[in-house]
């Protein structure tokens, strides 16, 4: 089953969402974690987790590439340049696999 990529987007829009959502925080426990963002390749990762085979592997490329897009266009927008820019779009993405090439 092929999902269009309008579907993948608005599947990501429905998961992280709520990540933005302004919220009153309790009084933390001294032993309370402290939330990590979500990445885009957690994102692209949730939003391909009821696929199977070659669907997964190709709906997860097509996530991390539009992923590695916008965050290529907000280090241009930002005017970040050479090995930092590089930098910049890793940290964004959060690739910390093979796809990160």
């Amino acid at each position: 089953m092929k999902l269009p990529l309008a579907a993948v987007a608005a599947s990501l829009c429905l998961i992280v969402t709520p990540a933005f959502a302004q919220t009153t925080p309790a009084p933390a426990a001294p032993t309370a974690t402290v939330p990590v963002p979500a990445t885009k390749r957690v994102t692209c990762l949730g939003a391909t987790q009821n696929l199977k085979g070659q669907d997964k592997r190709d709906q997860m490329q097509l996530c991390m590439a539009q992923a590695r897009l916008d965050c290529l266009k907000q280090a241009i927008d930002q005017k970040v340049v050479g090995e930092a820019r590089k930098s910049a779009i890793k940290t964004c993405v959060g690739a910390d696999g093979p796809e990160q090439q």
